[in-house]
């Protein structure tokens, strides 16, 4: 019976619940809005209903259970305290249709989360509106619009995106109704100033790039690549969503960026994958702030209140963004203070580092010489296993495996991100298993290419699922 799904135990007229009697009274619906069709719920008692989700909870993996050195993702702990402050209902109960007089706050965190994270990049102002990091490109790249737009320069209908840039720049730029230039990197990783300069015109919106890039490595020429956009009239978009590499340590406004925005749900302790909830702030230098969505919420004496700009480019969400995730930021950055915070960015890097030195005789190390929160790497030097085989592998010894296959630059990528939070016997014990696994792929291959063996679902035909995906617990039963 454990293994069993929900509905398959369901019995008739089964229940777990008692409600009191209906005490609301007649009211016709609708017939449109009525369902016509039976909802076909399974029938448990509330014990099968808890069983069955505690078993699907042991059998997920979380940062709270093990390492997750999942590359360019930030799958760091959180601290609990954090969520406990944030499920207290003075800030759950908030309706968002409050008068600003009475959450008074609410708007404080919110101003005061905002003007710690311009302290932090250098930004002028912070938009709290957007739900997550791609929604956060969107506003970002809307504000670059306009700004244009405003200035009668409506030939800018092109956005730059190197090709180390993460995976959703190019799409966030097309969704803006721009076109995507790229722009190669050299064999250093950075971006390729001379196939920069070649593709500049008076067509180029911005560039979209992150610094440390994709690859974990820093552009050591961003401010030549600033004075190059801004010598051509385009602005530059920072890709904020790791802010563990720099963290108190650098500043994207100080290299030359003039929007950026952040995930809150990486960087600043918000638990980070499921769907949400996401927070993706936008951030800009002085020129733009009368562009940031509507509304904003500024300070006037002692007092805070919604704030909109006639020049705006409107609103892109519905309220005031997801304000919990904000209350879980700006506890984060209280608790490790100025004198602390940039142990996120120093502890990231050490370990990102450690880890490259550590397997670089085992594993193939593309870009040699100092990485930032990641590295990495191009396969095994030596083995008959894939990238593939070796994270599936990883699975059979208690470890979520890597982002591979990304960056898309080498052929067996194999992206690994400690993050800061990680002790050094942790990470050794990683780096055993990595090294545990090539010398399997030298002498006993086939224990990768069958990998996982000890995992409660084996190999996967990943291409069949994408294809013809089993959407319905009727078709499990079949």
């Amino acid at each position: 019976m454990y293994d069993k799904l929900i509905y398959e135990i369901s019995k008739k007229d089964r229940i777990g619940y008692s409600l009191p009697n209906d005490d609301v009274g007649h009211f016709d619906i609708n017939e449109s809005l009525t369902r016509t069709i039976s909802f076909d719920m399974p029938e448990v008692t509330e014990l099968d209903v808890v069983r069955h989700f505690t078993r699907l909870s042991q059998k997920n993996y979380g940062v709270d259970q093990g390492f997750y050195p999942l590359g360019s993702c930030t799958m760091k702990y959180n601290p609990k305290i954090d969520e406990e402050i944030a499920s207290n209902p003075a800030f759950t109960k908030i309706h968002p249709l409050q008068n600003a007089t009475s959450v008074q706050g609410a708007l404080e965190i919110y101003y005061e989360t905002s003007r710690l994270l311009s302290e932090l990049t250098g930004m002028q102002e912070f938009t709290f509106n957007p739900f997550a990091g791609a929604h956060g490109e969107l506003a970002g790249l809307m504000i670059m619009k306009q700004y244009h737009m405003n200035r009668g320069d409506d030939k800018r209908t092109k956005v730059i995106v190197p090709n180390s840039a993460h995976g959703t720049n190019p799409a966030s730029s097309s969704v803006c109704g721009f076109d995507v230039v790229e722009v190669g990197s050299t064999a250093k990783g950075t971006v390729d100033l001379e196939a920069l300069k070649q593709v500049l015109n008076d067509e180029i919106a911005g560039i979209m790039l992150t610094n440390p890039n994709t690859m974990g490595i820093f552009e050591r020429d961003i401010c030549e690549i600033a004075k190059l956009m801004h010598d051509n009239g385009s602005l530059l978009y920072y890709d904020g969503a790791n802010l563990n590499a720099i963290l108190g340590m650098a500043r994207p406004a100080d290299m030359g960026f003039d929007i950026m925005h952040i995930n809150l749900h990486k960087t600043f302790s918000t638990p980070h994958g499921g769907g949400g909830p996401g927070s993706g702030p936008v951030g800009v230098v002085g020129k733009l702030v009368d562009l940031l969505p509507n509304p904003r919420v500024i300070k006037k004496g002692n007092k805070f209140d919604f704030f909109h700009s006639k020049a705006s480019i409107g609103a892109i969400s519905g309220f005031w963004g997801n304000f919990l995730v904000v209350v879980k930021a700006y506890c984060y950055i209280l608790s490790l203070g100025k004198e602390n915070i940039a142990n996120v960015a120093k502890l990231a890097v050490l370990n990102a580092n450690y880890v490259k030195e550590s397997l670089k005789d085992t594993y193939k190390l593309p870009i040699t010489g100092l990485c930032k929160h990641e590295v990495v790497f191009d396969g095994l030097i030596h083995g008959q296993a894939t990238t593939l085989e070796v994270a599936k592998r990883l699975l059979d010894y208690g470890y979520h495996p890597p982002t591979i296959y990304f960056p898309l630059l080498f052929h067996q990528s194999m992206m690994i991100e400690p993050t800061e939070n990680e002790s050094k016997e942790t990470i050794d014990d990683f780096i055993e298993t990595m090294k545990i696994i090539a010398q399997e792929a030298l002498k006993s291959p086939e224990l990768l290419h069958n990998a996982p063996h000890n995992t409660l679902v084996r190999r996967l035909d990943e291409v069949k699922a994408a294809r013809t995906p089993i959407l319905k617990y009727k078709d499990l039963l079949k």
